[in-house]
């Protein structure tokens, strides 16, 4: 075993290493990182101090040096406070950077990585592409959600009532009673969102031990899954198996088709494209997307469903649609076992076959998230859930077109939005928002509230948070308006068609018009690392990554 670490093996490097308390015998062992995002400011990672210590016991156990790295930790309902959260998204890219500043500077050797919310897990996966050194996740888990009067009430029924008492619904219950019963424990959110969505992602793509997504937050289940993983990640530095050999096209097939089979969050395409631009694999998640369409719906955890997240855990979760999904996925690629997927699911029984369906007998047809291209939009992204005929899947209608979040919002509530009509909100993508922000997605539980998510269509080249299931909305359009794309030179009364079946999205305007119409500036202010954000970040096709475009 050659390790990297000791090709800067200096006196000096010796020196401080002393100063913290290594022997000279542990100058000559790997040196892991165990990178943790955890934070004081949201649930979300409060517990990860914690999974750290018992992380650094193992390694050592095993064998190696293990070096905690702190990292950003970026938590929509917290660090979304600011900027309609911009910084959000943006911070995906601050840990990957992070992670490269700390763990490829010090030439160490492997790197365990705690994965919690949303951001955390695309943002490892990117540095463990771009740095190419032995990297496992360890998934974080989910928040134990509370009750009121015997029912379930979670962050989702929170946020969705509390938008909608301003325009007149009612939620389940009062909204300050929710809040204070909504989360019971550290974790994140419950439900299909994004930060699940990418747990099983990462057990998809074979970046963490079989059966270890979802888990619950704190959970001995949990704390047994990072010891493991501590103990595997010493092992794979001397098999010197990294994460290039890891993250193939088949590796990434698996993820795609996992995604679709769960009705999980938009954001895991560009999450994927993101990784798989750091990876240089060649692989393009959008066309994969539609190589892939025909994957049923397998369980329908929330928001597409009634199944709980507990419950899916429980049926097997990420490791039983996988098995679900064994015919049709690439079971010849490595995981981080050092074995196939097809050989991690040899001989497993799924406990939960009524929770997680077979192929042949699914909860809906696929897809559940599909890729619409037209005069309106090279790629844009529409969720489907369970496609059962409850939303729209053909739309087409006048634009009413908003250039802020506060605008849509204000003119939802005077009754200027009408059935009918195709709602779009623009200026929020990777440039314009930056970072998206702008915060559509409170647009849309607006026009549910509003009773309109059913009669009116929402168009955005904003992100939408992995809660975000109603109506036909369509987000992320790419090229983006403050790019020059057809969404920012749409007007007010242009004819906007949407077709699921077709996969298309168009505009009812001639091309040699559409092109003569001018874009304005950009409507937000961006400066700090938001500017450093808006002036580098590459359009969608890429995942919005920070690289230069020769890499």
């Amino acid at each position: 075993m050659t390790l990297r670490s000791l090709a800067a093996n200096t006196p000096g490097r010796r020196a401080n290493w002393r100063a913290l308390g290594l022997s000279q015998e542990d100058m000559l062992k790997p040196k892991i990182a165990v990178v943790n995002s955890s934070s004081e400011l949201a649930i979300c990672y409060a517990h990860l101090d914690a999974i750290a210590e018992l992380v650094k016991e193992e390694i050592r156990a095993a064998g190696a040096v293990p070096f905690e790295v702190r990292t950003a930790a970026p938590s929509d309902f917290i660090t979304g406070a600011n900027k309609a959260g911009s910084y959000i998204l943006a911070g995906r890219d601050i840990i990957a950077n992070d992670i490269e500043v700390q763990v490829e500077a010090a030439l160490l050797d492997g790197m365990i990585c705690l994965t919690s919310c949303d951001k955390t897990p695309p943002g490892h996966l990117m540095a463990a592409a771009r740095l190419n050194i032995p990297t496992i996740l360890v998934i974080g888990g989910y928040q134990q959600a509370g009750e009121i009067d015997g029912e379930p009430v979670d962050v989702e029924d929170v946020w969705s009532g509390s938008v909608g008492e301003r325009f007149g619904a009612q939620p389940k219950f009062p909204v300050a009673e929710m809040a204070e019963h909504a989360i019971m424990g550290p974790g994140v959110c419950a439900g299909m969102a994004t930060a699940n969505t990418m747990h099983s992602v990462g057990e998809a793509l074979g970046m963490c031990l079989p059966g270890h997504a979802p888990v619950r937050a704190n959970s001995p289940k949990m704390r047994d899954n990072a010891r493991a993983a501590a103990r595997r990640i010493v092992e794979m530095v001397a098999e010197d198996l990294k994460p290039r050999d890891i993250l193939t096209p088949g590796a990434f097939r698996n993820a795609v088709a996992t995604v679709l089979a769960v009705s999980g969050s938009i954001n895991a395409i560009k999450h994927l494209q993101a990784t798989a631009i750091e990876a240089e694999n060649g692989v393009d998640v959008f066309a994969l997307w539609e190589e892939m369409s025909d994957v049923p719906v397998l369980s329908a955890v929330r928001p597409t469903g009634h199944v709980r997240i507990e419950q899916f855990e429980d049926a097997g979760g990420a490791r039983a649609v996988l098995k679900r999904l064994e015919d049709r996925i690439a079971t010849a690629a490595l995981t981080c076992t050092g074995k196939t997927l097809g050989e991690n699911l040899e001989g497993y029984v799924i406990p939960g076959p009524d929770i997680i369906h077979a192929v042949d007998d699914p909860v809906g047809e696929g897809p559940s998230i599909a890729i619409l291209r037209g005069s309106f939009a090279e790629t844009a992204v529409v969720r489907l859930g369970i496609r059962d005929g409850s939303r729209p899947e053909e739309f087409a209608g006048p634009a009413r077109v908003f250039e802020s979040t506060a605008e849509c919002m204000q003119a939802i509530e005077d009754g200027v939005v009408q059935p009918g009509d195709v709602v779009v909100a623009r200026n929020q993508g990777l440039k314009g928002g930056p970072a998206m922000g702008g915060s559509a997605s409170v647009i849309l539980f607006a026009l549910d509230a509003a009773g309109l998510a059913k009669t009116a269509a929402f168009v955005t080249d904003g992100q939408l948070s992995g809660l975000c299931l109603k109506g036909l909305t369509v987000a992320e359009v790419h090229p983006e308006a403050a790019t020059g794309g057809p969404i920012g030179k749409v007007r007010d009364g242009d004819i906007v068609r949407i077709s699921v079946e077709n996969r298309s999205i168009d505009i009812d305007v001639p091309a040699d018009e559409l092109a003569s119409r001018a874009i304005g500036a950009y409507r937000t202010d961006a400066r700090g690392y938001l500017g450093t954000f808006r002036q580098d970040v590459r359009d969608m096709s890429t995942g919005g990554v920070l690289l230069p475009p020769s890499c």
